[in-house]
This record gives C-alpha cells, sequence and structure tokens, in this order.
C-alpha cells in the first residue's frame, strides 16, 4: 500500500499543482486529502477541481464546511476569504460545475476509517474544528482523551505543523526524525502538514507518503511569489495571506 496524505491546500493551486507532479513523480497513485481545500488563497475552483479529480478520499476541513454554512469562531480576516470564497464558488463556471463543486463538499464525510487508521481533519476527538498543537503534549488531559478515541493510528491537519505525537507525550518534527517514521504497534497521532499554507517557518508544500509501515514527509518548493502577487490583488483577501506565506508562519 503506498498513498500520499495532503492537506490545507487552501486555494494555493501552485502548490496543489507542485505537490501533485511530486506525487505523480513517486508513482503513487491513491491519494486522501484531509480538509481544507478551501479558503485563504486566491484559486479555491481550481483547487476543488483538481481535488475532486485526484483524491480517492477527501475529509471535510473546517473552512469547507464554512463555505457551506455560516461561519463559526473565524477571526475577520479569514471570515473575508470565506465570504470572498463562496462568491467564486457560486461565479465561476457553467451551472454544472458549480453544482458538481457544492455537491461534493456538502458531501464529504468527517472522518474516514481504513483498518486501524483514522483520517480526519482536526482530531480523533472533534475530527473537524479541534486543534492539536506540538506543546499540547504537556497537556495530560488531552492528549489522554485524544489517544483514547484512536486504535493505533490517526493522521490529521488543521494546524499546518507537521509531525508525529507518540504517547509518551513527545512531538516529533520531520527534521527530528530525518523526515521519515516508522509505524509500529504504539498509537500515534500525525499530522501531514500543509500543501498551501505551511506554518512551520519552511515554506515549502508539505505532505506525508503512506508506504507500508514507514512514513515519509515531502517538502515541495513551488513559486510562492506567484500565489502571493495572486492575493495581493484580490481586495478581499488580505495581503497578509500573501505574506505568511513567503515566510512559512
Amino acid at each position: 500500500m503506498k498513498r500520499a496524505l495532503i492537506s490545507d491546500i487552501h486555494a494555493n493551486l501552485e502548490a496543489l499543482s507542485a505537490v501533485l507532479a511530486d506525487i505523480r513523480n513517486q508513482e503513487i497513485r491513491e491519494i486522501y486529502c484531509l480538509g481544507d481545500i478551501v479558503g485563504y488563497g486566491p484559486n479555491p475552483c481550481e483547487c476543488l477541481d483538481q481535488v475532486i479529480r485526484h483524491s480517492q478520499v477527501t475529509i471535510l476541513g473546517n473552512h469547507d464546511q464554512a463555505a457551506l454554512f455560516d461561519p463559526d469562531g473565524f477571526n475577520p480576516v479569514a471570515l473575508q476569504a470565506v465570504y470572498w470564497t463562496r462568491e467564486q464558488l457560486e461565479g465561476r463556471g457553467d451551472s454544472s460545475r458549480i453544482h458538481k463543486r457544492w455537491d461534493y463538499l456538502g458531501e464529504l464525510p468527517r472522518t474516514h476509517n481504513d483498518g486501524n487508521s483514522l483520517y480526519v481533519h482536526g482530531s480523533a476527538r472533534e475530527p473537524t474544528n479541534e486543534y492539536v498543537f506540538p506543546e499540547d503534549v504537556y497537556n495530560q488531559r488531552k492528549m489522554d482523551a485524544l489517544f483514547s478515541r484512536i486504535d493505533r493510528y490517526c493522521f490529521q491537519g488543521h494546524t499546518h505543523i507537521p509531525g508525529v505525537f507518540t504517547t509518551d507525550r513527545e512531538f516529533h518534527s520531520p527534521e527530528e526524525i530525518s523526515y521519515q517514521y516508522r509505524l509500529g504497534t504504539d498509537c500515534i497521532m500525525v499530522n501531514v502538514g500543509s500543501v498551501g499554507q505551511p506554518r512551520d517557518n519552511d515554506p515549502r508544500a508539505c505532505y506525508v507518503i503512506q508506504e507500508d509501515d514507514v512514513l515519509t514527509f515531502r517538502r515541495v518548493e513551488y513559486d510562492v511569489n506567484v500565489t502571493a502577487d495572486k492575493i495581493y490583488a484580490i481586495n478581499d483577501l488580505d495581503n497578509m495571506l500573501g505574506d505568511r506565506l513567503k515566510s512559512g508562519r
């Protein structure tokens, strides 16, 4: 079994295109997308079309959900991007394509189980909206509650910070484990990072290859300036959303 795990594309077509090309170069034919296809970025329709075409399993993210329903808990910058994203989804393409996109988003599941692996956007406890940050390893109650809901492995996104959480309350960044982690019998949570808006001070797109019992974190370069310039040209998207891409924050 060899599959690519991608997440948090956030309407960044340049990053998604680079990652899809890298996936093809790795001769991977199965892709799981862990949510947040849209939001923040300048190409929601194009990214959604690519995910519809290439992803075998796709999970609902909180920004995908916000495009469908009244958003809750979003800051002003994110909220403005949600409303702009809705306008794009409503007005780009012919009616059949518009309906296809909305139907796809509306039918996305909040979880996917595959043997002893659980795939979510946020966490095993709250699949769409709960953040699990590296510093949460110091919150024993939270860690115990999360791991109690995991059979063996949980793959997630949402924070845009890649790495592996272990039951002994440690967080391992990709750099600390030389970008590879071997699956064993212990429960772990794996954040696969973000394709379109990394927040670990590395602007390169991030995703994970799951091959048998080995996980490999991949970093893929793309032209960040192209995406940032698109954001700067859109009045309804805050310039900060372009700036942060350049620093990976």
